[in-house]
């Protein structure tokens, strides 16, 4: 029998090649092959070696090219054959990358593995839109919500738990869904004046940022056009992104919304 392979479940980051880990880069550079989202930049992909093996099952919304069984799949009949590989996620494999459900396969088939977290979609996509998700008087916690079910189901969230004012949200894969989670949102209490940012393509050259109100958020992303993936943040943070904006992608848009005082929302 051929010798047992071992996958690492590796987070690449939001898609700057420089927010990888140095561990992330050395275990591209000694992999057999790597398996690898939709949401991997190419500028990531471009470091991995020439003669690696390179697959990819990205999944697009509404468009499931590569069934999450048969990734599974893919994954133990390389691990068995003895290879190393990377198996290559945008983000953090453990915040809806599924990494949990892959590690629980291998884990169930007797294949060794590590996991190596990457940077957040939340915190690269926050930091280079000038968006602190946490700031003093401003906002005393963070929350990650998905803003997509499987078939398009309709989302189980409590949205009476959600909406809180003092608090930082932000919204994964939730662009088809945008209006009507903004409405949820502002239903269960949340004034529809609370600043909102959907960003897409955060960290990269590719990068662009609509800020609104919670109230005319999915107007104004409709009228920019912007295309999946988008990472949407909602809470009084967003307000600083004018003052603490330091990166420029190629579209940067500004619906109007008034760019609130700190110590005025802080007294809110």
């Amino acid at each position: 029998m051929a010798p047992i392979g071992f996958v690492s479940l590796v987070g690449a980051g939001p898609g700057d090649p420089e927010l990888m880990t140095v561990k992330a880069l050395r275990l591209l550079q000694q992999a057999d092959v790597v398996v690898f989202d939709r949401l991997v930049s190419d500028a990531i992909l471009q470091l991995i070696p020439h003669g690696v093996g390179q697959i990819s099952v990205g999944k697009s919304p509404g468009k499931h090219c590569v069934p999450q069984d048969q990734i599974n799949e893919t994954i133990v009949s390389l691990a068995r054959s003895g290879r190393r590989l990377v198996r290559l996620k945008g983000g953090d494999p453990y915040i809806f990358g599924r990494g949990g459900e892959e590690a629980q396969v291998l884990r169930q088939h007797g294949i060794p593995f590590e996991v190596v977290p990457g940077v957040t979609a939340a915190a690269g996509c926050s930091s280079y839109g000038g968006i602190p998700l946490t700031h003093r008087g401003l906002s005393r916690g963070v929350r990650f919500l998905t803003g997509h079910q499987q078939n398009n189901e309709d989302l189980a969230i409590d949205w009476s738990k959600v909406a809180d004012p003092d608090c930082t949200l932000v919204i994964y894969m939730g662009l088809a869904n945008l209006q009507s989670i903004c409405s949820e949102l502002v239903n269960a209490g949340l004034p529809d004046s609370t600043p909102a940012a959907a960003i897409h393509g955060g960290s990269t050259q590719q990068q662009r940022k609509v800020i609104a109100t919670l109230a005319d958020l999915a107007e104004a992303v409709a009228r920019a056009d912007l295309k999946s993936p988008v990472t949407t943040i909602v809470g009084k943070v967003v307000a600083l992104s004018a003052e603490l904006d330091w990166f420029q992608g190629d579209g940067q848009q500004d619906q109007g919304i008034d760019h609130y005082d700190p110590i005025k929302l802080a007294r809110a």
